[in-house]
């Protein structure tokens, strides 16, 4: 009986197998067609004749430029083009190539068809026919006319011009030996300012010839209200508002600039640049920005940073941070961020120290040049410390992986940054290059810092604004040179390992340590409550701006697209939250949230009664403490 059973179990077995398995074989199971390069890599080698780039920039009412490109060939056939992909200063693919429009291509006056490239969309073929030796694009550069649209580059009183957005340029090649010509149109009554000189005829500006990859490195500010300070010999702070009264700066406040100046020059030794130009627009109209270049920098702001001075502190952060990239991020540049041409990928392992140290020295030159006091500065520090250091990310993700963010997210919001993690290598790196400068100290017993790291790093020959790559190993290698010490490991900990709490230990060795009162910090905006180390939860002029992971007001179910209505039965404000917080202090009854979402309601309790806790330094030793010394002016 039992054998029979075991048979026919057999048989039943094999006819389910006979059933199924021919029906999964006959599914549709194609093979992928495979990808084929179709454009030439980059090599380095001079491209055959000069490009010639001409530019109406005078439609300010609707942001469009219109653009006229000539491009020499030396040979008929297949020619592709490029728009800048990856750009230098972003750390990813930003190029903003769905804005360009109208594209036309033409030879000998006849229009040539042009093939988008299938795999890399910022390419374009064209067959170049017989006999031309030149190519005529004409394209427009339709920009964004609304922030959902991207950054406003264009208004009807002032202009960011970006090369980058508006010319193409041939693959084959390395964009230092293509030769490029600009010419620009603006609307009358302007004045343009960027670090390509130019000849100037009414509203035209006819730029010199350099090569692609320099122009590209050299966006121009214009603008109806235009004023020039002068900072050193070859520094300018250039600047365009939205009115001419944002322009009437004090003198006490251009010296301030120039003090900046005169201590990053004593801090790095060599400048690289012949020239160097702060293209600093003043605006609520255009979009604000913060970019690096070799010989300037674009650096945007909210009106108010004459007018206002002691209501702004933080904006005046931007100008001693996007100077410092001159030396580190432009002149000194990873190896695996340096990139031949705009198309190949960059890879951003080294934004710790691009992105990281320069955070570092902005924070440092902000209060040697006192543009910063000593004490907001101080606050500022105080800032950045409780933010990482409570930051439950750090639990899973290390800071080395943050480099990868411009690529990942580009900046995109997130709903959980305390848990996902954002550009951490930013004010991570400055944490990191803090501790290195207390063990320079320490291991010195005081006679080396941190400034001679940089000066020897960051130096080089004066006036050189070509590019000097490095690796890990030559920041360690430049380490040790200045003072014996474990650096590889201190590093590697620092940079791959996940960890509880934030390094802090820089900030401890240098005399000071975090503290939490209930006296809000000084560097706060107005209109704001961040009391992220309290309900956990930050609060800005648009509503919840951050939710903390595990903190009192995640565990109340509270998320960032939320809306509140109405605290403890009162209308919400910032300051009925924040008494809201002071009155629970000692006592178990919680905090009664009322909060909308699209069109529901609901109510929410926050079990929190700890009072209201704001992060500031301490002074730990007497007399001059490490970090006393670092921000001191030179």
């Amino acid at each position: 009986m039992g054998v029979v059973i075991l048979v026919r179990a057999i048989s039943l077995a094999g006819l389910l197998l006979a059933t199924t398995a021919p029906a999964l074989a006959q599914n549709s199971a194609p093979q992928p067609l495979p990808i084929v390069e179709t454009i030439p890599a980059a090599r380095d080698i001079a491209y055959p004749g000069t490009l010639k780039v001409d530019i109406d920039a005078t439609d300010t009412l609707r942001g469009i430029f219109r653009v006229r490109e000539t491009i020499p060939v030396a040979k008929s056939g297949r020619l592709t083009l490029l728009f800048p992909e990856w750009l230098p200063g972003k750390h990813g693919p930003r190029g903003e190539i769905e804005k360009l429009a109208g594209l036309q291509i033409k030879a000998n006056g006849k229009r040539l068809p042009w093939t988008r490239d299938a795999v890399d969309v910022f390419a374009f073929h064209v067959d170049v026919p017989a006999g031309a030796k030149t190519i005529e694009a004409e394209f427009q550069f339709v920009s964004a006319t609304d922030g959902n649209q991207g950054r406003i580059v264009m208004t009807p009183e002032m202009m960011s011009l970006q090369f980058n957005s508006l010319s193409l340029y041939p693959a084959g090649y390395f964009t230092r030996r293509i030769p490029i010509q600009a010419t620009v149109k603006y609307p009358e009554g302007w004045t343009a300012a960027g670090a390509v000189p130019a000849k100037v005829n009414g509203a035209t500006y006819a730029y010199e010839t350099t090569s692609y990859e320099i122009l590209m490195d050299s966006p121009v500010i214009a603008g109806r209200y235009y004023r020039k300070f002068p900072l050193s010999e070859r520094v300018t702070l250039d600047v365009v508002a939205d009115t001419p009264e944002e322009l009437e700066a004090k003198p006490e406040q251009i010296a301030a600039h120039k003090r900046l100046v005169e201590q990053a020059v004593k801090t790095f030794g060599a400048q690289h640049y012949d020239h160097y130009h702060f293209l600093l627009s003043i605006s609520d109209k255009m979009g604000g920005i913060g970019l690096e270049h070799h010989r300037s920098s674009e650096d945007g702001v909210a009106p108010g940073y004459f007018t206002k001075w002691a209501e702004q502190p933080t904006a005046r952060n931007l100008l001693p941070h996007e100077y410092t990239h001159s030396w580190d991020g432009k002149y000194r540049r990873g190896a695996e961020l340096w990139t031949p041409d705009f198309r190949m990928p960059m890879r951003d392992q080294s934004l710790w120290v691009y992105e990281g140290q320069t955070q570092f020295w902005g924070y440092v030159f902000q209060a040697r040049s006192g543009l910063v006091t000593k004490e907001e500065t101080l606050e500022g520090y105080a800032n950045i410390m409780a933010s990482l250091d409570t930051r439950a990310g750090r639990q899973w993700r290390p800071l080395i992986d943050t480099t990868n963010d411009p690529i990942i997210t580009a900046r995109a919001p997130k709903g959980w940054t305390s848990w996902q993690r954002s550009e951490d290598y930013y004010n991570e790196g400055l944490l990191v290059w803090m501790e290195v400068d207390s063990i320079l100290r320490e291991q010195s017993k005081g006679t080396k810092s941190i400034d001679d790291f940089a000066r020897i790093f960051f130096g080089g020959r004066d006036g050189d604004y070509g590019e000097v790559t490095y690796s890990f190993d030559d920041v360690v290698k430049t380490l040790d040179s200045v003072q014996p010490y474990d650096w590889r490991s201190l590093l590697t900990a620092r940079l791959h390992d996940v960890s509880e709490r934030a390094p802090l230990k820089g900030f401890e060795r240098n005399g000071y340590k975090l503290v939490y009162t209930e006296v809000p910090n000084k560097m706060g905006r107005p209109g704001t409550a961040d009391l992220s180390y309290s309900l956990g939860l930050a609060v800005g002029k648009r509503g919840i701006a951050g939710v903390a992971w595990d903190g009192p007001a995640f565990k109340a179910g509270i998320t960032v697209a939320d809306e509140i209505v109405a605290v403890n039965g009162r209308a919400y404000s910032t300051e009925a939250l924040i008494d809201a917080v002071k009155a629970a202090k000692g006592t178990k009854a919680p905090i009664q949230l009322t909060l909308k979402r699209d069109d529901r309601y609901r109510e929410v309790s926050i079990d929190y009664h700890d009072g209201l806790r704001y992060p500031h330094l301490v002074k730990t030793v007497e007399g001059e403490a490490g970090l006393d010394k670092l921000l001191q002016a030179r």
